[in-house]
């Protein structure tokens, strides 16, 4: 049975990271059930390491797939050439700086309160109607591109879908959704658009990967020759699915919207929350709906405090709209 939980997480990891529809709420979902119907690959350290290694496995996919166009030094390049992607790697590292730095800043916070399937309901609802809705309005709107290719790239164009890639912190956003639908927004076509949001996964999902790596290797918690076998099967599943799912999305999205992909969230995320009330309202398997709203709900309010946005006397029971949903 582990190996056939490997393949399935192999296969979600290499489907949804690159697909605008969550990789990290997919995995957060199969983490819930996988923990409900008593599965578990090890304990809470290796599942996290797991986790990453098949992430730099699918991240290893962006590389192979794009590497004759992100690497300089090839003998067949021109001297024109060279330089087009030595401005590209620029523009790659501006757009990841303001992800890189708040996901370092905010990295504890985000996994204790809001890695959990409540975050991820609501985010994958929430961003599936913003997709649909985005969608729409470049449809009414309809204006031609003002950026065809990474030639026409500036620090500001990196730099805006740098910031929206900030939003994909939060668990169930998409980050490869977020970043093609604010590069649409600010005039990229949608070549353009998909391959940039692609280039930009290296750096920051790299970064994160090996962050998390040597976390897990500092705790030197032993891994047992099984638990090798599921690195490795894992890494293979999510590495072949990964590039079948970049040769997808950029075929795809050239001709097509995000609207399918926002009505799949909204309705995966009301599923989720009729699943997980029904299959989890029992305390002694996991808490109630209402305790994770609370316990999001804290982590915000604490982030709050440290910013100074809200008051430190601030409290959830003086809060109506949380009542109304508790009660």
């Amino acid at each position: 049975m582990e190996f056939l939980e490997v393949i399935i997480l192999g296969i979600i990891e290499g489907l949804t990271e690159w697909l605008p529809i969550s990789s990290t709420g997919h995995l957060i979902i199969a983490e819930s059930l996988f923990s409900y119907f008593n599965l578990s690959l090890g304990g809470p350290n290796f599942w996290n390491f797991f986790l990453v290694f098949i992430q730099f496995a699918a991240i290893l996919a962006v590389i192979v797939y794009f590497f004759r166009e992100l690497w300089p030094w090839s003998k067949s390049k021109s001297k024109e050439q060279r330089k087009e992607i030595y401005w590209t790697w620029l523009y790659i590292l501006i757009a990841c700086l303001p992800a890189g730095i708040l996901g370092l800043i905010l990295n504890d916070l985000l996994d204790q309160y809001l890695y959990n399937y409540i975050t991820v309901t609501v985010t994958l609802i929430v961003y599936g109607v913003a997709f649909i809705v985005i969608e729409l309005l470049l449809k009414k709107f309809h204006k031609a591109p003002t950026v065809s290719s990474l030639k026409d790239f500036t620090w500001k164009t990196a730099l805006i879908i740098g910031i929206a890639q900030v939003l994909s912190l939060i668990p169930g956003t998409s980050r490869s959704g977020i970043t093609i639908l604010a590069a649409l927004l600010i005039g990229c076509n949608r070549e353009t658009s998909a391959k940039f949001s692609f280039y930009v996964s290296i750096p920051i999902m790299v970064a994160a990967s090996l962050f998390e790596g040597i976390k897990f290797f500092v705790s030197e918690e032993p891994i047992s020759s099984m638990q090798w076998g599921y690195l490795a099967v894992g890494a293979v599943v999510a590495f072949i699915v990964s590039l079948l799912a970049i040769k997808f999305l950029t075929a795809f999205v050239k001709k097509h919207t995000f609207i399918g992909f926002g009505v799949y969230r909204i309705v995966l995320g009301v599923v989720l929350v009729i699943l997980f009330v029904t299959l989890f309202n029992n305390p002694g398997q996991m808490p109630l709906m209402s305790s994770y709203l609370l316990l999001s709900f804290d982590g915000l309010k604490e982030a709050g405090e440290r910013l100074d946005l809200i008051p430190s006397n601030f409290s959830p029971s003086n809060f109506l709209p949380l009542q109304v949903i508790l009660n």
